[in-house]
Formats: structure tokens, C-alpha cells, sequence
């Protein structure tokens, strides 16, 4: 078996990170879409402001979004947006700081808002079409 050259692992690792973490943000914002009412109404329980248009706002943004890094266009741009969504799920959905999901802890909210600013701040690798924008 023959080992990718390092040249190549980077990328091919960033494109494993982005077509995860897309595909969670993508079933995540399908998922408030299918239920925005639901959404709507969790988001009034959290105290978030205007909790009909931010959860029409967070549903489009995850889908989009999810889809955005899975191609790795305006992957940055994406990510930065999502690490930010992220950032305001931990600081409005959990008043303590439980760590397993299982818990109702921050888990799965830490975990995507790190990888989200890891691709924000590494971009999308080779295998993408940003890098075959900028090509």
C-alpha cells in the first residue's frame, strides 16, 4: 500500500473535515426546515429575539451552509458564519456545562464550532472549487 504524499494529505484531510462537518450542518438545517414552527418555539424558550425570523435565519444558514462546505465554495466565508452559529447555540442552549450530549451537555456544538473555525481558518484544500477558482 502506497501512502499519499504529504503534498496531498492536507487536502484530503480538509476535504474529509468539510464533507462531515457540511453534511451535519446540511441534516441539522433540513431538519429546522421540516419542523420551523418546532424551531420557532425552542428558540422563543431560549429567550432568543425575533425567534421566527432567527429560526428561518439558522435553518437557511446550516442548509446552505452544509452544502457550501461540502462543495468547498466560500469555504472561509461558510465556516466563519457557521463557528459563529455555533458560538451563539453554546452561549444561549446550555446554562451549565455538561460535556456529553447524551447529558444535554455542549459536545456537539464544541465539536462543530471548532472544526468550523479550523476550516474557516485553513480554507478548503485542493480539492474544491474554491481552489479551482482561484486556479
Amino acid at each position: 500500500m502506497r501512502l499519499p504524499s504529504p503534498a496531498t494529505s492536507p487536502s484530503a484531510g480538509l476535504l474529509s473535515l468539510r464533507l462531515v462537518v457540511g453534511a451535519t450542518f446540511l441534516l441539522h438545517g433540513l431538519d429546522k426546515l421540516g419542523d420551523v414552527s418546532g424551531t420557532e418555539h425552542f428558540f422563543a424558550s431560549l429567550g432568543i429575539p425575533a425567534p421566527e425570523l432567527m429560526a428561518l435565519f439558522v435553518a437557511v444558514t446550516e442548509t446552505t451552509g452544509g452544502l457550501l462546505l461540502i462543495a468547498g465554495l466560500a469555504t472561509r466565508i461558510v465556516a466563519a458564519a457557521l463557528t459563529v452559529n455555533m458560538v451563539v447555540a453554546l452561549a444561549t442552549a446550555h446554562d451549565d456545562l455538561r460535556f456529553f450530549v447524551a447529558d444535554g451537555g455542549i459536545e456537539l456544538e464544541a465539536l462543530l464550532a471548532g472544526a468550523s473555525l479550523a476550516l474557516a481558518l485553513a480554507g478548503a484544500g485542493r480539492v474544491s472549487l474554491d481552489a479551482k477558482a482561484s486556479a
